[in-house]
């Protein structure tokens, strides 16, 4: 990907780190530890082989932006969600080591914490945690918004406004933050 994207376009400029899995849901002594390899490795692990690739052309471009989506669960935690919680968690470690490391090199990073996103993936979450504790959905959806101060989830165009933000002018002195767009999370 990185060898196409130097010869088609010349370069880059900017890395949104966002490929990411929920990972199992499930009491720490349930989890099958592949299965929490797996979700550390597509969640903080594919972070770090991304950033590794894209800061050598970065630097070669005189600096530019690192995105890395991290959570609300990277700053609150998240029961029955540990893999997940602690991938984000180390997330937001990578975020502020990578912004004092490139930050002379004219490279900003910072990381994004979405909350409840709209959409099918966090239907299968709240799916998930309502059958863990036996609830019906509506109810767990219920409990998931009363734990947001604003009572709502916030929809993917609120976190694409945050990343146009970041890799905007705008932001030319922000770097090594962990921004939250998520309505305020008080609590998972």
């Amino acid at each position: 990907m990185f060898a196409a994207l130097r010869t088609n376009l010349g370069g880059l400029d900017a890395l949104i780190n966002n490929a990411g899995i929920a990972g199992p849901t499930g009491a720490v002594e349930d989890i099958d530890p592949a299965e929490w390899r797996r979700c550390i490795d597509i969640d903080l692990t594919g972070q770090f082989l991304c950033a590794r690739r894209a800061v050598p052309m970065l630097k070669a471009a005189g600096g530019g932006s690192i995105i890395n989506m991290s959570s609300a669960a990277g700053r609150h935690g998240y029961a029955y969600r540990t893999p997940y919680s602690s991938a984000k968690f180390g997330i937001i470690g990578f975020t502020q080591s990578l912004a004092k490391e490139l930050g002379p090199a004219n490279i900003r990073v910072n990381a994004i914490l979405p909350g409840i996103i709209e959409g099918p993936r966090m239907e299968r979450v709240i799916s998930d945690r309502a059958a863990q504790l036996g609830l019906a959905y509506d109810a767990m959806e219920k409990t998931y918004l009363e734990r947001v101060s604003l009572r709502r989830m916030t929809s993917p165009h609120d976190v694409a406004a945050m990343i146009a933000f970041l890799l905007s002018d705008a932001a030319v002195n922000i770097s090594g933050q962990s921004i939250g767009v998520d309505g305020n999370v008080e609590t998972l």
